[in-house]
């Protein structure tokens, strides 16, 4: 079949996945924290390749490289709470659940008081442990924020300034998402360390999507969805009177 029918069929699939992200973004433009993710693009292979028993056939049209998220600083949103933090400069709140024990890393700090139960280390007369209730500053979403050294924050006073850690990494790239504002690191981001950042209480980072640019990159994906489509209609016509001139 002809080479522009597939151009075709990659480009309108790959112009779809590049619809999804800009329109996460637009839907997160009121998200605190969040961060764009953008939409390279890279050409396939435009030759065959020899491969160890054969040749390995080209590539057609183009791909989704990867998607990338940007991390730059958002505008700052005053909030008035006393539980809300922002960080001015670089760095991450570090955030735990204590279910799984895993620390994920986030930029969004809207945070709240919100009570834990722990083990006094004493025992009651039937041998159960005796549990006490403290309050610490939490995501309201089961999961705890992180002091500087680790541990959980104790509130008793919401209005005076918490120790929250600001964590950071020397490089952000392939950080995974794990939801809108949450991410995992991975190997290639190295040690964690400590951030540079500035603590703000009172005000929380905005969404660093800009509205004019998405909605841009949608306009520019629609238009690319549907030349492709001709291109694979095109390609089935030609298919269509080849076929008939051979009968």
């Amino acid at each position: 079949m002809n080479q522009s029918f597939y151009i075709g069929a990659v480009g309108a699939q790959q112009q779809l996945l590049r619809l999804n992200v800009h329109g996460d973004n637009i839907a997160n433009l009121n998200t605190y924290g969040y961060k764009a993710n953008r939409t390279p693009f890279s050409a396939l292979m435009y030759q065959n390749h020899r491969g160890i028993e054969e040749e390995l056939p080209m590539g057609v049209g183009a791909r989704l490289l990867m998607t990338s998220t940007d991390f730059s600083q958002g505008s700052v949103a005053d909030t008035g709470r006393s539980t809300d933090y922002m960080i001015e400069g670089e760095g991450f709140f570090g955030l735990v659940d204590l279910s799984t024990g895993q620390v994920t890393f986030t930029r969004n700090g809207a945070f709240y008081k919100s009570e834990l139960q722990r083990p006094t280390g004493e025992e009651d007369e039937d041998g159960q442990p005796i549990l006490e209730v403290v309050y610490c500053l939490s995501d309201n979403e089961g999961r705890f924020v992180l002091s500087q050294d680790g541990g959980l924050i104790e509130v008793e006073d919401t209005n005076e300034t918490l120790p929250i850690g600001i964590f950071d990494y020397r490089n952000y790239n392939g950080m995974q998402q794990i939801s809108d504002t949450r991410y995992l690191p991975v190997d290639k981001n190295g040690g964690l360390w400590v951030g540079t950042g500035k603590l703000i209480q009172g005000c929380l980072e905005s969404s660093n999507a800009d509205l004019a640019e998405e909605y841009t990159k949608v306009i520019e994906a629609q238009r690319a969805y549907g030349m492709a489509l001709k291109m694979v209609q095109s390609s089935d016509e030609i298919e269509t009177t080849i076929n008939n001139l051979r009968n």
